[in-house]
């Protein structure tokens, strides 16, 4: 099982309208990807200065699930938009043993 999760820092014009966007982008990819297996989307309610707005975890059953992911045409237009309404974001990719 690899699961992948990411946290993004929008950018503060159009920030709440954004975060909503980008949520439910990311929701609509669920039944559209045909690897993807569990999507959680979040926003962040902390206040604390290290806080990122939005996460998201996902579940693929192998890496070869979550690189077709990655290209997947539905999935790339959610990038297409979160890429210029981010200021930056952080991965970790990791397998379940």
């Amino acid at each position: 099982m690899i699961k992948h999760i990411v946290l993004f820092d929008f950018k503060d014009e159009n920030k709440k309208d954004n975060i909503e966007r980008a949520k439910e982008m990311l929701l609509a990819l669920v039944g559209d990807v045909p690897t993807l297996k569990k999507m959680e989307v979040g926003v962040n309610f902390s206040q604390e200065e290290r806080a990122m707005d939005l996460s998201i975890y996902t579940e693929f059953e192998d890496r070869a699930g979550l690189e077709a992911y990655a290209i997947h045409p539905k999935h790339l237009e959610v990038v297409a938009f979160i890429k210029t309404v981010v200021s930056g974001s952080k991965v970790s990719d990791y397998i379940i043993y």
